[in-house]
């Protein structure tokens, strides 16, 4: 076991790497380890993680109340002590915002799992706990469902991530693997789609999980690769063919694809009405409508574009049409 000298320098560290990370601004986050005896060391608040020395950590004990330390111990160390009152194995606990898994909490859409054998490996499923307010017993409160379903990595909506582990770099560890996983996720959504990893596959990961001593819901019946909400993510982006899109009473193209639903790739998207037929739709850029744009109902060069193309194929398949009729009549 390290000393408690110790165990301030790591937290300083671990700060430090959250920080150059860009998981935490100014003074955000917090961190805190087991001691021993009811007592944890804790960040101070108001301090940026990126600067701590350890003297300035804090010292609580097992309800939170500070008994050492020069500087105020963080408003949210309940939080910690519901992980460490959950889980006995738990000596660490690490509290960020790193973005890209921050943007999936405000966005309330839990990553979706069986995509990255790492991931499923570290973290497992990550759910997301409902929002309550910071430094509160009752946000703290908020984690105990997903504890108790052996979760070691828990998104809070509309605020950030928390990670515990049996030592401090493992937690920090989560935070990383998280926050990769998620951009990964939206650069994979950007480039075309995101692929699910075989069941089959995934069961074998969960074998090698089972032979490490990790814990996992699966591991005891859960569902492998669907959980509530975490499949908002992919919806329309399934590596199987999805429905093409619709134009919405505006006159602008909305995508509805469902997974497993019969394609319509390659079919040109809906156009709103043509002037003539007594309703235009403007063209609009930025929520602001572009003039000398008339009749397109597009945001987008893309779609005037597409629209060109429409109109041109349209007009050689008329041609072409009475070609053929004027040749099947003799007058050719």
């Amino acid at each position: 076991m390290a000393s408690e000298w110790e165990l301030k320098r790591q937290i300083c560290d671990i700060g430090r790497r959250m920080y150059d990370r860009g998981f935490v601004a100014a003074n955000d986050g917090n961190i805190s380890c087991r001691l021993g005896g009811g007592r944890y060391l804790c960040t101070p608040t108001g301090v940026s993680k990126g600067f701590l020395k350890p003297e300035q950590i804090a010292v609580v004990d097992d309800q939170g109340k500070q008994i050492a330390g020069s500087l105020p111990r963080t408003s949210e160390v309940l939080m910690h002590l519901e992980v460490y009152h959950a889980i006995a194995e738990i000596n660490a606990v690490c509290h960020a915002h790193p973005p890209h898994a921050t943007a999936f909490a405000v966005a309330g859409s839990p990553p979706p799992s069986c995509i990255l054998p790492e991931v499923e490996i570290s973290l497992g499923p990550v759910p997301l706990a409902r929002y309550d307010t910071p430094g509160t017993k009752s946000l703290a409160e908020t984690l105990l469902p997903h504890l108790r379903n052996k979760a070691n990595t828990i998104m809070l909506a509309n605020h950030g991530a928390v990670a515990f582990d049996e030592s401090l770099e493992a937690a920090y560890f989560h935070l990383e693997t998280l926050d990769m996983y998620c951009r990964i996720l939206l650069l994979s959504k950007e480039a075309g789609g995101v692929r699910r990893l075989p069941e089959a596959k995934v069961r074998e990961l969960m074998e090698i999980k089972k032979d490490m001593g990790i814990e996992d819901p699966r591991l005891d019946g859960g569902q492998l690769c669907t959980l509530a909400g975490s499949d908002d993510f992919l919806r329309g982006f399934s590596t199987r063919a999805i429905p093409q899109h619709t134009a919405d009473a505006d006159g602008h193209g909305r995508g509805q694809g469902i997974a497993d639903m019969p394609s319509q790739q390659g079919e040109s998207q809906p156009l709103p009405q043509r002037p003539e037929q007594g309703k235009v739709y403007p063209a609009v850029v930025a929520g602001r409508e572009l003039p000398g744009v008339d009749g397109l109902g597009s945001s987008s060069e893309t779609v005037r574009r597409r629209a060109a193309e429409d109109e041109l194929e349209r007009l050689v398949q008329v041609i072409t049409d009475q070609i053929v009729a004027m040749t099947g009549n003799g007058q050719g």
